[in-house]
């Protein structure tokens, strides 16, 4: 019979043979017990591989080793629950586990590190607003100051106006930028709020005191000190920009930036040609130029405005409506640029001021390039028309009257007017309808004003045809209106009427040569033989005056001859002869002969 095959049993290593006396029971073997003792270990124990028969102790050494066993399983079983009872309860209690091995020492000894770690809470400094610190403010404090600074500077008018901005800048130290956030008011609020901050919260005496201080300051000392504050202005709102070119990312807002709001207002309030002498710089140096620094220029502008309305215009015409003028502007600056203008005409006085200062130091308020801007911006193409153009249509006739006044026949005047006239002429031949008839209007000012414009025109009349077609077509249909003009001087007539008969004579070749530009041609000289018949009748007029005036002086002659004998009548003569501008129509006769 084939023997029983051996089977593992709970660790145990079992084997069967036939079946004896004994029962079938053998002798079981533990082999990891056995892996573990020593040979002799073993001898000793009486352990053995070979079979042992039924009786000597085997049942024994079963039940023993299977309760062994089991009670082995058990206390593992035991162990293991704890382990996960002991964790669970730390876990709910918030006590590390045993895996940090961490003794009650070093848990004691991190609690003291720790409450070392701890600084005491700082006290929080009460709130300071601007109109609070500013109240503070002792004016004769300010005065003695100012008046120690002058002396220990005598001849340093640079670091004077520095220690008058330092004094501010220690007097509202305590005003932090939560209470005066300018780079978010300047984003936010219209200009008709802006314009008076931070002033509107300074004391009149403190202000007076300062502003008659600045008043003894040299212009050149002023400028510079505009352009250090506005420096300081800038360097700031790079900071709380965040990481922009002049700031480090992440650094606090100084304080005393209110301090030199204060200060540069008060300058440019009372000496506005302060901002006058540093356009140049602001227009030129790329620093200055951009969007986010655009709210700061005009605000500027504003203050300088507020002391003289003919300096706000000045700059606004000279820096920021060429800004308006660049396709790249947008619709936000626009609006910014557009409320200052409108904030300055808006002062009752203002057309008065501006009309009569139209000529500023030698410089222009408004100046050909930037009356140019000003009549494009005003009369677009009608696809071109945005919000902004119905408001440059409100204020274009007051600014247009600035730029187009001054001293007629003055040397400085006629130049203006061949600029405007240039343009004018050019922009008349640009098939925009509505800008080809404001430009022919101006076009033909300029004519009125300065007769030398003719000269002009008669070099640009081929290059610019259909702008001079327009222009002769306007004046035809105008001619009661500027006739008056055109025919007071008998120069200006005679230099008229040469033109006319010019541009006669370049129509008859470009019509006789066969021009592509015939049909105009045709037209332009249809007008100019309508103007030339009517000049032509105008001399005839001014002859027949000058013969009557030939005859009432000879009679006068006469009458005087025959009335000298009566003192009365010779005075009344007299006074009649002096009424009459002889000089001028002695003029127009010689003139009028000649013709």
């Amino acid at each position: 019979m084939d023997p029983i095959e051996s089977m593992d049993y709970n660790g145990f290593e079992a084997s069967n043979g036939h079946t004896h006396v004994d029962h079938g029971w053998q002798k079981v073997v533990y082999p990891k017990r056995n892996r573990k003792q020593k040979p002799d270990q073993a001898a000793t124990n009486g352990v053995s591989g070979k079979v042992v028969s039924n009786g000597t102790g085997g049942d024994n050494v079963f039940r023993s080793l299977e309760k062994e066993a089991e009670e082995r399983r058990r206390r593992i079983l035991a162990e293991k629950r704890a382990i996960v009872d002991d964790e669970d309860e730390d876990e709910r209690n918030g006590v590390r586990s045993n895996e940090f091995d961490d003794s009650d020492d070093e848990i004691v000894n991190l609690k003291v590190e720790e409450t070392k770690k701890k600084k005491p809470k700082k006290e929080k400094k009460p709130k300071v607003t601007l109109p609070e610190a500013a109240s503070k403010i002792d004016p004769e404090n300010l005065e003695a100051f100012l008046v120690e600074a002058s002396e220990s500077y005598a001849s340093q008018p640079d670091i004077q106006l520095m220690r008058f901005a330092d004094y501010f800048g220690r007097a509202l130290s305590s005003v932090s930028s939560v209470q005066f956030p300018w780079v978010k008011m300047f984003k936010e609020s219209p200009l008709s709020k802006l314009i008076d901050v931070p002033l509107s919260h300074i004391p009149e005496p403190v202000y007076k005191t300062s502003v008659d201080w600045i008043n003894q300051r040299p212009i050149e000392a002023l400028g510079k000190f505009v352009l250090w504050a506005f420096d300081c202005i800038l360097a700031d709102l790079a900071v709380q920009q965040g990481g922009a070119k002049g700031g480090k990312k992440g650094s606090q807002p100084s304080k005393s930036q209110v301090a030199i709001f204060v200060a540069l207002a008060m300058v440019l309030r009372r000496k506005p040609d302060a901002l006058t002498s540093v356009l140049p710089t602001l227009r030129e140096n790329a620093k200055y130029q951009g969007q986010d620094k655009l709210p700061v220029t005009v605000w500027m502008m504003a203050q300088a405005a507020q002391g003289d309305v003919s300096v706000g215009l000045f700059a606004w015409a000279h820096n920021l409506l060429p800004v308006v003028g660049n396709k790249n502007c947008n619709p936000q600056s626009r609006d910014l640029i557009l409320q200052l203008v409108e904030k300055i005409l808006s002062n009752p006085k203002a057309r008065t001021i501006l009309v009569n200062g139209a000529v500023r130091k030698g410089e222009r308020l408004i100046p050909p390039p930037s009356f140019e801007i000003l009549v494009r911006l005003t009369f677009p193409a009608s696809s071109a028309r945005v919000k902004a153009t119905e408001r440059f249509e409100a204020i274009y006739p007051l600014l247009k009257e600035v730029a187009l006044a001054g001293a007629p026949g003055s040397k400085a005047m006629k130049q203006v007017t061949q600029q405007i006239f240039t343009f004018a002429l050019k922009l008349a031949g640009e098939g925009n309808p509505d800008l080809a008839k404001e430009a022919a209007s101006i076009a033909i000012w300029s004519v009125t004003e300065n007769v030398d414009c003719c000269k002009h025109w008669d070099n640009l009349y081929k290059e610019n045809l259909e702008a001079s077609v327009a222009v002769l077509k306007k004046l035809v249909e105008e001619w009661k209106v500027h006739s008056l003009k055109l025919s007071s001087s008998p120069s200006d007539t005679t230099i008229l009427n040469r033109t006319m008969k010019s541009f006669r004579l370049k129509n008859e070749e470009a019509i006789t040569e066969g021009e592509g530009n015939g049909s105009l041609y045709k037209e332009a000289d249809k007008s100019c033989k309508v103007i030339s018949g009517r000049l032509s009748r105008g001399s005839g007029c001014l002859k027949g005056t000058a013969i009557t005036v030939v005859v009432l002086a000879a009679a006068g002659a006469a009458a005087a001859a025959v009335l000298s004998s009566n003192p009365e009548a010779t005075t009344e003569l007299r006074n009649l002869l002096d009424s009459l501008d002889l000089n001028k129509y002695a003029q127009a006769i010689t003139t009028a002969l000649k013709m």
